[in-house]
């Protein structure tokens, strides 16, 4: 093929995946998932409908499909951060070994003697049917961590089950590539003819081995762009194609050894990668980089690489066969269900697990998609029925699997979604003593940041002024506890005292000794009455030190003086508790924080630590946080779980 075949080649393409792009939003728009719009308008441009993309186009194109799939790959592989795993390990072990070995067995059984049903297997061999229900069984293991990882965030998710299922889902599609790499093998020889002995599986052996060895070769390679200094498309364009060369490698390799050895000696190129993504994610300084740049590039890869699958797909094929695609899936469901009962016994983990483990691994993307393709191109004869059976199984999965998922979530009370609920359910509250301008400031400023205020009038005072905000007279100069108890300040989480000394000492000693708010927040008038606020543990601000202290900072540092007073647009401070067991232990280089956070301090039994990367986090610690709204609400639930 000459060059300018191909240009024309690509741009009938890029015409097609322009239009999938558009189109894939309006599936969105009705609840259909985003690849469905991606494959149905590959199939509308394909050779089925108007032929924009032919046949030989497709076949010329492949080189985008291997690009996509290294990608993929990448992706995968990256998700496997060892550290997270650590807390739910015997979990995800056993139900990682129900799902792998029950899904697997069952379906390689059912599909071997209901073969007869399947139109393009009913003549086969016995051997050839054998090494195709393998093929189906080593799909149906394959699991989509993006699609997971969308389901997780949408429903704000975090709690034993979620880690288990996260840690299941990456952890099953490192394998699952394994197994693919083995049972493809096999396959091969079975449908070739070739012998299957002990020679046999010692090179398979040594396929293995040279792909983990280059696996993580690629691993260090592929670290290089992020060592330096360099534009990010460069960064893009090197991993690209770093992806795209173990596709060369690979083709090289079996080349060489077939022309010297007459013997192809074949290394996995998906292996390969999501090896490499894995030694890059667990044992380099550029986890994060590398999660940022595929997530930036995943979008147009997913564009590429389905559109290119759908437009390679024969419409009346995909009419034939669809029958059997609903009864595969019904297959793998049951299959699913068997291996999560099994997880969930074997690990013990808790009874209202055992029937909905199997809900979160029934959406499939990517690696299985991806897996289809090889098989279709490997064995023309027969591989595009089943790569065409395997895509309609999975638009099923992707239609049926989140609903699922979402359902399980909630049943197991761990999403924390923002529903519809009351003020009171939904945000933090505060009092504030005192009625004038600075208190109801205060009470505006914090109500932008969904907390509750009340406002306590104890001096004659014009509340209309105030009229948005809720005040509450007491009619007394000399409060009682009795009084304090009947605005609940045992449940509340601040107090703020902007009334005379006297009477913010007298408040904030009752509230000390009987209601026990967790902060007192006090404005100083005169400094001898500082040492006795002190000893109560309130936030003290003297007004007038304050304001030299901020101009000060302002003079010094202005950009982080603007940054802490939140006048940066969507940018705020947070503190945050940390609660969860997972997070205990960890070192800070260890999170997993979105990187327009910025942790500030560490607050620790009373006493404020100077933090660096190997700090190790405690439950109880109070972590102080500074970014983007959405980043640092998305941080909160993953820590306070």
């Amino acid at each position: 093929m000459d060059f300018k075949t191909l240009i024309i080649y690509l741009i009938g393409f890029i015409i097609v995946a322009i239009a999938a792009n558009q189109i894939a939003k309006v599936f969105q728009k009705i609840k259909f998932p985003l690849i469905t719009g991606l494959i149905i308008t590959g199939i509308i441009g394909g050779s089925s409908l108007l032929n924009f993309i032919t046949p030989d186009a497709v076949d010329n194109l492949n080189f985008l499909n291997q690009i996509a799939l290294s990608i993929i790959a990448f992706s995968a592989g990256s998700e496997l951060y060892i550290d997270d795993l650590r807390s739910r390990i015997n979990s995800i072990k056993w139900m990682v070994i129900g799902q792998l070995f029950i899904t697997f067995i069952l379906t390689t059984v059912v599909i071997f003697y209901g073969s007869h049903y399947i139109p393009f297997m009913a003549e086969m061999p016995s051997k050839h049917k054998i090494a195709i229900a393998t093929l189906f069984a080593t799909i149906f293991v394959a699991r989509s961590p993006s699609s997971a990882i969308a389901v997780i965030n949408e429903m704000r998710a975090n709690g034993p089950f979620t880690k288990t299922v996260m840690g299941v889902t990456v952890v099953k599609d490192v394998l699952v590539i394994i197994l693919f790499a083995i049972t493809f093998s096999i396959s091969k020889a079975f449908i070739n003819g070739d012998d299957v002995g002990i020679l046999f599986f010692v090179i398979l052996l040594f396929e293995l081995i040279a792909s983990f060895t280059i696996g993580y070769l690629v691993g260090k390679l592929i670290q290089i762009p992020f060592n330096f200094d360099i534009n990010k498309k460069l960064q893009i364009f090197s991993i690209v194609a770093i992806g795209y060369g173990v596709y060369l490698l690979a083709d090289f390799i079996k080349f060489q050894t077939n022309l010297h050895f007459h013997h192809e000696f074949v290394i996995e190129p998906l292996l390969i990668s999501i090896i490499a993504s894995f030694v890059l994610t667990n044992y380099s300084k550029h986890r994060i980089e590398f999660t940022e740049l595929l997530e930036e590039i995943s979008p147009i890869i997913y564009i590429v690489f389905f559109t290119l699958v759908g437009a390679s797909l024969s419409v009346q094929t995909l009419i034939s066969v669809f029958g059997i695609a609903v009864a595969l899936f019904f297959l793998r469901l049951i299959t699913m269900y068997f291996g999560g009962v099994f997880g969930v016994v074997t690990a013990k983990d808790k009874k209202e697990y055992t029937h909905i483990a199997w809900m979160p691994y029934l959406t499939q993307a990517g690696v299985a998609l991806g897996l289809a393709t090889i098989i279709a191109h490997e064995f023309p004869a027969w591989g595009h029925q089943f790569e065409t059976i395997v895509i309609a199984i999975i638009v099923i999965n992707q239609l049926v699997g989140p609903p699922l998922f979402k359902w399980s979530l909630n049943f197991v009370k761990e999403t924390h979604i923002r529903a519809n609920m009351s003020l009171e359910q939904s945000t933090r509250d505060a009092v504030i003593f005192g009625v004038e301008s600075q208190s109801l400031s205060l009470a505006t400023q914090l109500e932008k940041h969904n907390w509750i205020t009340r406002i306590v009038c104890m001096d004659d005072y014009d509340t209309n002024d105030a009229k948005i905000h809720e005040i509450i007279s007491l009619h007394t100069n000399e409060p009682t506890i009795d009084d304090l108890k009947s605005l609940s300040l045992e449940k509340v989480e601040a107090v703020v005292l902007m009334l005379s000394d006297r009477k913010n000492l007298l408040l904030a000693n009752l509230i000390y000794e009987h209601c026990g708010t967790k902060e007192i927040i006090v404005r100083l008038n005169d400094r001898k009455y500082f040492d006795q606020f002190h000893q109560l543990g309130a936030l003290i601000i003297e007004p007038t030190t304050a304001m030299v202290g901020l101009l000060d900072h302002f003079v010094r540092s202005p950009n982080a003086a603007s940054l802490l007073l939140g006048m940066d647009d969507d940018q705020d401070t947070m503190d945050i508790e940390i609660n969860n067991n997972d997070i205990h232990g960890l070192r800070i280089r260890e999170l997993r924080l979105p990187t327009d956070i910025i942790i500030l301090s560490i607050k620790r039994k009373g006493q404020l630590l100077m933090t660096h990367g190997y700090t190790r986090l405690r439950i109880g610690d109070i972590i102080t946080l500074v970014g983007k709204e959405q980043s640092l609400e998305d941080v909160k639930y993953k820590f306070a779980r």
